[in-house]
């Protein structure tokens, strides 16, 4: 029998160990991935502070913090607020990677070679040191929908090659030194998150990006054009009846300055003159005075026959087109207009009626006939909607103009064209549906946490009216919130209606809004999209979260989530970690909830997307019919709440 000291018992351990290492070895090396990441790791973590779980010995780089991966390829890489130095070159040779998020680092000198990325969909480098130009090659990615390299320190100009990114959604470039003129950016039809401010651009604005507020734009010294002030030279079309007078002749002019020969004009010739041009512009006045007066007789009677209650109404008051405000100063369409327009209702909500409404030119509106406003008068009204009216996000629904009057207040913004979430949830239950995949409903889900927390980062505000009905499906199938702020305009309690996603201290005596009772109503709506139940349906307040609870601590998760989640693998740790969010929003105690920045951090990292990448979930998105607000009763649920 072999002693303990023996080498035979010693030889089983060795062989073991070195076949341990060969695996190790052999793991490193068939993922290519592998040792671009220690390269990273050894150029921008030298002090092994911030990265230390990133060694040899823990070989599958997929287990690392802030990594990833997709078939056994890393395609995520967030490593954010980590002040991490050097050069990203090592990440080149990332070729699967599809979201790439160094943002609040301290990486410095230009840009490599970005070419190799082709499968990108994200780039975060914001709040770094990059230097150079603009990264010529950024342009080269087909599939990059976000594109954020604000705060640097970038020079030279913005390329018009930027017009190749055909799907981008955001492009900030604010914070660098940019200089130059911004080329017109036409192709980029879907961007919604534009800003080149504080830079060093200069010459007009392109039409393209007019759309875009004037903080998109601010401190850029010599930069003008709409939404900025008028460029110098730049001429206002004359109108076709300003002057009946000929037009001036520059040829004439410099002939007259040439020669000197004009005679001059007697005094009661040039008064004749000038009556007759007065007595020429009171006829046309007059005429188009009793022409466009008729008109207006004639759409006032066609609006009389239209089913639309709000546009009957606002004609029968004779409210004329002052009444209307648009804001950003951009006047689109004129009250009479509005009134005249095709409508159709999409639903009753809250606070009021929305309707769609189709001008004559085509342009599509969402319009909210509000009820039962309390305010102290016109004054206290628009200075609410001054403030509603700045928030301006890509998961924010924008309040575009308003009108009011004693017994009219109307609100108009943009038509939301795929639904809502109630509807992707709940409508058309039954045999033929087209389930919401998991995909979809956390990409909502995160889309409409950062909309909800935007809103409270802003001027302290509320929403106050958390719901499926009230998260809209823009044209690219992002998650859109919908009739924040309304409540403090709101007369009468809101706790009656507000179909199972009040807070209980909010519920008491319709007490205030305030942002932990958002969090609240917030976890209610992710229980709605994990578990397919509707809160509306429940007979008392907090039925809903109330049953989770129940459920979770007989049985856990197994007849918690919706059966149609149930046909996808591989996704109950995604299912059970977005559960625990939810259930840390709900509890009874207002300030152990999250904040909702929180929140939407966290729904984030759970699946890695920081941002809406792609638009593979417009597949399920479709016009939604028009039907009451309330899907899981009613059947369906359109965008009544816009």
């Amino acid at each position: 029998m072999a002693s303990p000291g023996s080498p035979y018992l010693l030889l089983p351990t060795t062989i073991s160990l070195s076949f341990y290492l060969s695996l190790v070895v052999h793991s490193a090396a068939s993922n290519p991935d592998f040792h671009p990441l220690m390269s990273f790791k050894a150029s921008s973590d030298p002090s092994n502070k911030f990265l230390s779980q990133w060694n040899s010995t823990s070989s599958n780089p997929c287990t690392w913090h802030g990594v990833s991966c997709l078939h056994h390829r890393v395609s995520h890489l967030v490593l954010e607020d980590l002040n991490l130095t050097g050069s990203i070159l090592p990440l080149t040779s990332l070729t699967q990677l599809r979201i790439l998020s160094l943002k609040r680092n301290r990486f410095d000198g230009p840009f490599p070679s970005l070419s190799n990325l082709t499968a990108l969909k994200l780039l975060f480098l914001s709040h770094n040191k990059f230097s150079g130009e603009f990264p010529a090659t950024v342009t080269s990615l087909p599939h990059l929908y976000r594109l954020d390299i604000s705060h640097n320190n970038l020079s030279g100009q913005i390329p018009a090659t930027v017009n190749h990114l055909t799907h981008l959604l955001t492009l900030r470039l604010d914070s660098n030194n940019l200089r130059g003129r911004i080329p017109n950016m036409i192709n980029l039809s879907h961007l919604q998150d534009f800003n080149v401010s504080s830079n060093q651009l200069s010459g007009q604005i392109p039409d393209s990006l007019s759309g875009f507020p004037g903080s998109a734009f601010s401190n850029n010294l010599f930069l003008c054009g709409v939404p900025l002030r008028k460029c110098k030279g730049q001429t206002k079309a004359i109108p076709a009846l300003a002057s009946p007078l000929k037009p001036r002749n520059d040829t004439v002019l410099n002939k007259r300055k040439t020669h000197g020969a004009a005679p001059k004009i007697g005094v009661m010739v040039l008064v004749i003159i000038v009556l007759g041009d007065v007595l020429v512009l009171a006829l046309v006045s007059f005429l188009l005075y009793c022409y466009f007066w008729r008109l207006l007789k004639e759409g006032k009677a066609e609006t009389h026959s239209k089913s639309n209650a709000v546009y009957k109404g606002c004609a029968e008051r004779g409210v004329n087109s002052d009444g209307m405000v648009f804001l950003e100063g951009v006047m689109r369409f004129e009250l009479e207009e509005l009134l005249r327009a095709s409508a159709e209702m999409l639903g009753k909500g809250v606070f009021g009626t929305a309707y769609k409404a189709v001008l004559d030119d085509g342009t599509v509106a969402a319009v909210k006939r509000l009820k039962e406003v309390s305010v102290g008068g016109k004054r206290e009204f628009q200075q609410r909607m001054e403030v509603l009216g700045r928030l301006r996000h890509c998961n924010v629904v924008p309040l575009r103009a308003y009108y009011f009057a004693k017994d009219e207040k109307l609100l108009v913004s943009d038509y939301m064209p795929n639904g809502s979430l109630s509807w992707l949830l709940h409508g058309n239950r039954g045999p033929g549906r087209t389930p919401l995949d998991w995909t979809t409903r956390v990409k909502l889900a995160a889309g409409a946490a950062r909309g909800i927390a935007f809103i409270h980062n802003s001027d302290k505000l509320t929403h106050g009216n958390i719901k499926s009905t009230n998260v809209l499906v823009d044209v690219v199938g992002n998650a859109c919130v919908s009739d924040f702020g309304l409540s403090s305009i709101f007369a009468g309690p809101t706790c009656a209606r507000s179909n199972g996603y009040l807070a209980p201290e909010a519920s008491l005596d319709g007490r205030k809004q305030t942002h932990m009772s958002d969090v609240y109503s917030f976890g209610v709506l992710l229980m709605e999209i994990l578990t397919g139940k509707c809160p509306s349906a429940a007979a008392e307040a907090l039925e809903l979260p109330r049953w989770v609870r129940s459920v979770v601590r007989e049985e856990w998760t197994a007849e918690v989530f919706d059966l149609e989640l149930m046909r996808y693998k591989d996704i109950e740790e995604e299912m059970v970690a977005l559960l625990q969010i939810a259930m840390a929003c709900t509890v009874a105690a207002p300030d152990q909830r999250p904040r909702m920045s929180h929140v939407a951090k966290m729904i984030e990292d759970l699946s890695g997307i920081h941002v809406s990448p792609s638009h593979d979930a417009l597949d399920l998105v479709s016009e939604s019919p028009s039907v009451p607000e309330d899907a899981c009763t009613g059947g369906g649920g359109a965008s009544a709440s816009q």
